[in-house]
């Protein structure tokens, strides 16, 4: 039996023919983008630049806004919906880049009752990319034990005798396949949506997040700015379960909290947080209340240094 190895002549040939045939699926996205958007730059020409052009994403966003989009015949919406079933993993991020859209004109739109067959493709369609990932296994993490001891504690029950068993937080429950989008359903949908979009958040545009922070406040308060104006429009108040709570705070939590220079960005999550948090409050959820203002106060320690303190560092001013 023969094998190759990465820098053999046959895994070199296989490398290029994967990038070539990915070169090939994006030439062809764009192509059919371009029978839908009224101009893309020559410059666009690979799957980086279709996600992080400016203009190619403002006119998908402008059109994803539009009173009638969302339908089932919707040109955009199947385009979106082909190009992430597409084998190139840049091309999904590029439908990646617009579930804050999605999703938030998704839910904003529920009460008209209107088609919306065609933003409802699109989650379902991410509902089951990552249940299949999945493979029927939770997101869970391993919380400490603070009842056995450690470098930088004493339990204060002997545990001599018993084995450290891992005590594991379910952060996102099994999921099951749903192949049709229900009310009773519609939050988890959702919310499987943006914890995909959450995994791939450092490889998103600002815009994208910006785009995420602004329906966050809309879901929060009702009330939706209109484009280029200084007015403003009631909503009728979208419900907030903690499927789709948890994740949005995740990836407020990076706008927060990560590595990214943008005042614009901090400033837009850090509204969109007190809102949640605000909405919790009239709501009285007690798990909202806390899970928004825990967030808060971590916003509070980045910002002020004094209250950023590691207590496992030694203070150098005690040595002696």
């Amino acid at each position: 039996m023969s094998s190759s190895n990465p820098g053999s002549p046959s895994a070199t040939a296989t490398s290029s023919s994967s990038a070539s045939s990915f070169s090939s699926k994006a030439h062809s996205c764009i192509q059919a983008l371009s029978s839908i958007l009224s101009t893309v730059p020559s410059s666009v020409s690979s799957s980086s630049s279709l996600l992080h052009d400016p203009t190619v994403s403002s006119q998908i966003s402008t059109l994803l806004r539009d009173p009638d989009s969302g339908s089932g015949d919707n040109n955009l919406c199947r385009w979106l919906y082909d190009t992430f079933h597409s084998p190139d993993p840049e091309l999904k991020l590029v439908v990646l880049r617009f579930v804050p859209i999605i999703a938030g004109i998704y839910l904003s739109r529920i009460a008209l009752r209107k088609s919306l067959a065609g933003f409802e493709a699109i989650l379902l369609a991410l509902y089951a990319h990552e249940t299949t990932a999945r493979d029927g296994q939770p997101i869970s993490v391993n919380v400490p034990d603070l009842t056995q001891p450690s470098i930088y504690h004493e339990a204060k029950s002997s545990a001599k005798s018993q084995a450290t068993e891992l005590n594991l937080a379910v952060i996102s429950p099994t999921l099951e396949p749903h192949g049709t989008m229900r009310s009773s359903r519609r939050a988890r949908i959702v919310g499987v949506a943006l914890e995909l979009y959450y995994s791939k958040i450092s490889q998103m545009p600002v815009s994208s997040k910006l785009e995420f922070c602004e329906f966050c406040d809309i879901w929060a308060t009702g009330i939706q700015n209109k484009p280029s104006s200084s007015s403003s429009s009631k909503q009728k108040t979208i419900l907030l379960p903690w499927e789709l709570l948890q994740p949005s705070l995740r990836i407020l939590g990076h706008c927060l909290l990560g590595a990214h220079k943008s005042k614009k960005l901090y400033e837009a999550a850090s509204m969109a947080t007190k809102s949640l948090y605000e909405r919790s409050l009239r709501d009285i959820d007690a798990k909202a209340i806390l899970a928004t203002s825990s967030l808060l106060r971590l916003e509070k320690m980045a910002l002020d240094p004094k209250l950023n303190v590691d207590h496992t560092e030694i203070d150098t001013s005690l040595a002696l």
